[in-house]
């Protein structure tokens, strides 16, 4: 049928008897957007922050392909698997866009039998979700993922992924916020000893991971309802995911008459207690809940979980913003590049991934409630002439600073008025000019005008490099 509509509509086309009512709209596909200069500005203030904190962190950069061989994503994502994009088969392999970067990682650590790295990669990846384009959710969006891959000591990476959270959340200084941890072997211990079939584990897992956003009540309808758990099992399961807290938790859970005596639980609580007396180390557990909700809803997760979500913003006018939520999460996967590898040798691996377009659509909020002015070039100096026909002694002049490593733009005109290159640099917010004329020529000197202050200076041409370097780094 579809065939049948498509030759219709072409030979309707050449027609042309329908002219003027297909209009060609002019948009972006749903779920996506453009970033024009401002809002790249901002953008590049974010990932600079990120990655300056992967680098401090001893993390090496790698890069893989937008889309992976469709069978690499399948059956990664649980109930995720849905959201996939598949690409149309031309003919040769079947092909999907990247959900996350997560699993191109784990082949790419399976196939180069890779077995010990540090790494983080920024890049799209695609989600045929519905998109909530306000708060930060779209079809198309960056991740910024950190992962350790290798066998180590317990918990001791897994802490670190946690303190790279903290860092990057205060460098960005988006308010208060809170990091939920908790570890898949407690909750499937927790299922096991309230009675929830094996088979169910992964389905009742991402009914609990929606508790973030929907009260228990709806979720326990959902598990009873929806996915046929017993009643008695829902409330058993009722009574610890609204359970919350620090150490103290972790320590009165191992007395827990049915869960210290599941032996997945209980391995679970010991390395949780280890990650807290590590986090302790590191100052940070005032930020930190051990939070039996915690699920997320992916199914590589072996063991420990986490989620960073933001409380509320400290700005009354971004109101909006409050409802962003998560703003970081991550994990162990230790089975997922076995999955990749004929022999089925394991690496573990734990990570987390900073969700970028939330944090960025919170300082885009947050910038426009402030009204400060965002500069959206770099430009430390405007080769500017004070007279006639001095272009030829400006793109001298422009040539050599360029040539010096100094950012520096001038007006593409023959004979700007020096008002109008004024101007210019107080649209733009340029620092400094550098002024030529006639008599500056013959005294083997630049005029450099400070556009804050309008001070001017007259700086030797041989000095004026060094000068620029030294103005510009102290603005």
């Amino acid at each position: 049928i579809a065939k049948e509509v498509a030759k219709l509509l072409e030979m309707k086309a050449q027609l042309g008897t329908d002219e003027g009512k297909h209009k060609f709209v002019l948009k972006t596909p749903k779920g996506t957007r453009d970033f024009g200069p401002k809002e790249m500005a901002i953008r590049e203030r974010a990932f600079k922050a990120i990655i300056s904190c992967f680098k401090r962190h001893g993390a090496e950069v790698i890069d893989t392909p937008v889309f992976e061989l469709k069978e690499t994503l399948t059956g990664k994502y649980g109930e995720d698997s849905k959201l996939i994009y598949d690409l149309k088969d031309q003919g040769g392999e079947l092909l999907s866009l990247r959900y996350d970067l997560t699993v191109p990682f784990a082949r790419y650590l399976a196939m180069n039998k890779i077995t010990n790295i540090k790494r983080y990669h920024i890049a799209k990846v695609y989600r045929r979700d519905n998109p909530a384009m306000t708060r930060g959710r779209y079809r198309e969006f960056y991740q910024c993922d950190f992962d350790i891959a290798g066998q180590f000591d317990p918990m001791i990476p897994d802490a670190e992924c946690l303190k790279i959270v903290h860092e990057i959340l205060s460098d960005l200084q988006l308010g208060d916020f809170v990091i939920k941890v908790n570890d898949r072997r407690i909750l499937d211990g927790m299922f096991a000893v309230c009675g929830v079939p094996d088979s169910k584990f992964r389905t009742i897992c991402s009914s609990v991971d929606k508790l973030d956003k929907v009260p228990w009540e709806e979720v326990r309808s959902e598990m009873v309802g929806e996915k046929g758990l017993s009643p008695e099992a829902a409330d058993r399961i009722g009574e610890y995911v609204q359970l919350h807290g620090g150490l103290e938790l972790i320590e009165r859970l191992l007395q827990d008459p049915k869960l210290s005596q599941n032996k997945v639980a209980k391995e679970g609580l010991g390395d949780m207690k280890l990650l807290f007396e590590y986090l302790t180390l590191f100052g940070i557990t005032g930020k930190i809940s051990f939070d039996l909700s915690l699920a997320r809803g992916l199914d590589y997760y072996t063991g420990v979980i986490f989620e960073a979500v933001l409380l509320q913003q400290e700005n009354e006018h971004v109101e909006e913003a409050v409802s962003v939520g998560s703003v970081a999460g991550g994990g162990r996967y230790d089975g997922l590049v076995g999955m990749f590898d004929a022999k089925g040798r394991k690496v573990p691996c734990v990570g987390v991934s900073i969700g970028i377009e939330r944090i960025f659509s919170i300082l885009e909020q947050r910038l426009e409630a402030s009204e400060e002015k965002i500069r959206t070039t770099e430009t430390q100096v405007l080769v500017a002439s004070a007279q006639k026909k001095l272009l030829e002694e400006r793109l001298k002049l422009i040539s050599e600073l360029w040539d010096a490593g100094i950012k520096a733009e001038m007006l593409y005109k023959k004979n700007p008025k020096l008002l109008n290159q004024l101007q210019y640099c107080e649209e733009t917010g340029i620092p400094l000019v550098a002024i030529v004329g006639e008599q500056e020529l013959k005294d083997g000197v630049v005029k450099l005008r400070i556009v804050a202050t309008r001070e001017e200076v007259s700086v030797r041409r041989e000095s004026l490099v060094e000068e620029i370097r030294i103005r510009t780094s102290q603005c």
